[in-house]
């Protein structure tokens, strides 16, 4: 219950509210609220029920005492006050029930404490300082907190070039080589491999977000966020192949907005076709990275990219980065693509298929299961290109573009044997 604080989300609200099931709670707890400066007609009668019904029409308190004495399934209910609960509310229960399990599950759930009955005037102040503390703590003491956010875009060419080893291996090295709180949001919402790379279960949270915008909070964020460390969350999906997405695209603005407010850095791996269907989502990022590979095909949507990049994202710095690269047999070669794209490659990260399969078997990033090989080298250089990318704009080399769009897709008929070539060629 406890979410993420922001500056000022306790300013304007009740500082104390309490619903309790007994009269002899209620006449305990009146003076003990007196006493640390709460109003006492805040301390009403009707337990977590009327705690629910009354915080869905008005603001939540600073600091809420909930009793669960009159509840029938405590973990449902607190999921059911969470859902009116304002983010930035200490939240402290009291109830009859004496098992540890339902202690660590109300914890887990959020709640700042939970005091068992009967308890004494003594331990009922001493929990509620407890909590008053806990509200009142300097929150942004952390240097990590002065650093701006930074948004990063990983959208592939193709399929199959790799995006997702890329997104998920930048997260990773974000979170554990940067020590920065970072969230991966996997928006191929029916086939995203996010949490399969991660040997984690996706869960609903990205489902759940997309259905109803409306409950998206801090509160939220946090309990459908799945940890993959502890610096590193997760938010995906495998929706059923049956269900197609129905959405304006407003769940993706409001989970980046709550993103930048929890944490320190976003990482969002998006499938290429949520450009055309939801421009909006890279209306706010700071970098954009297109991976990927040496032929025809990805040469020129990354054409088409750049140029899209270029009139819906201009805040953007985009970095190239040419995936799964082998010295051989390549379709195009290094000089040529930059040739068609009209700059250059930032990023060549060579093909590693042992280390990409070991990554595989263990459920790790690319970059955890093989941190000395040449390929973990290339991204953790893309890493340091992400993290000077704060400034927005995009690369100085995309700048004094002559040619129009239609002119560089006519440039592919370079890549292209000639028609007298093809006669000229001995049949077999």
């Amino acid at each position: 219950m406890n979410a993420p604080w922001k500056p000022g989300s306790v300013g304007g609200r009740d500082p104390f509210a309490a619903f309790v099931c007994d009269d002899e709670t209620l006449e305990m707890l009146r003076p003990v609220a007196e006493e640390m400066g709460w109003s006492d007609s805040k301390c009403n009668k009707g337990g977590l029920r009327n705690a629910i019904q009354t915080l869905s029409v008005s603001a939540s308190p600073n600091i809420l005492l909930v009793d669960l004495s009159e509840s029938g399934d405590p973990l449902s209910d607190i999921n059911s006050l969470a859902e009116v609960c304002e983010p930035g509310t200490v939240v402290v229960a009291i109830g009859q029930v004496n098992d540890v399990r339902l202690y660590r599950d109300l914890m887990v759930s959020g709640l700042q404490d939970y005091l068992l009955k009967p308890f004494s005037p003594e331990q009922l102040r001493d929990v509620l300082s407890q909590a008053q503390a806990f509200l009142n703590q300097p929150k942004i003491d952390d240097p990590q907190a002065e650093k701006p956010h930074i948004s990063t875009a990983v959208i592939g060419t193709r399929g199959g070039v790799g995006t997702s080893t890329i997104a998920t291996s930048l997260a990773w090295l974000l979170s554990h080589d940067r020590d920065r709180l970072t969230a991966l949001l996997d928006l191929d919402v029916h086939f995203g491999t996010g949490a399969l790379s991660l040997d984690l279960e996706p869960g609903r949270g990205l489902t759940d977000a997309i259905d109803n915008p409306s409950r998206i909070d801090g509160l939220f964020i946090e309990r459908a966020m799945i940890k993959a460390n502890d610096k590193l969350s997760l938010l995906s999906a495998e929706a059923s192949i049956n269900s197609p997405i129905l959405t304006d695209g407003t769940a993706f603005f409001q989970l980046q907005e709550e993103f930048r407010a929890a944490f320190d850095c976003t990482v969002i791996d998006l499938p290429r076709d949520m450009l055309i269907n939801y421009p909006h989502v890279l209306g706010d990022v700071n970098a954009t990275v297109i991976v990927t590979e040496l032929t025809l095909a990805s040469a020129r949507d990354c054409i088409r990219m750049l140029f899209w990049l270029k009139s819906h994202a201009a805040q953007s710095k985009v970095y190239v980065v040419a995936n799964k690269v082998q010295t051989a047999n390549l379709e195009i070669s290094r000089q040529d693509f930059e040739s068609s794209i009209e700059r250059k490659i930032d990023i060549m990260v060579p093909y590693d298929p042992r280390t990409a399969a070991q990554a595989a078997k263990l459920g790790q990033a690319l970059v955890d299961a093989g941190k000395s090989s040449k390929a973990s080298g290339k991204i953790i250089e893309l890493t340091n290109l992400v993290l000077g990318s704060v400034s927005g704009g995009l690369d100085p080399r995309d700048a004094g573009t002559k040619k129009t769009l239609m002119d560089k897709f006519s440039d592919f008929k370079s890549f292209l044997p000639s028609k007298k070539a093809n006669e000229d060629a001995p049949k077999v």
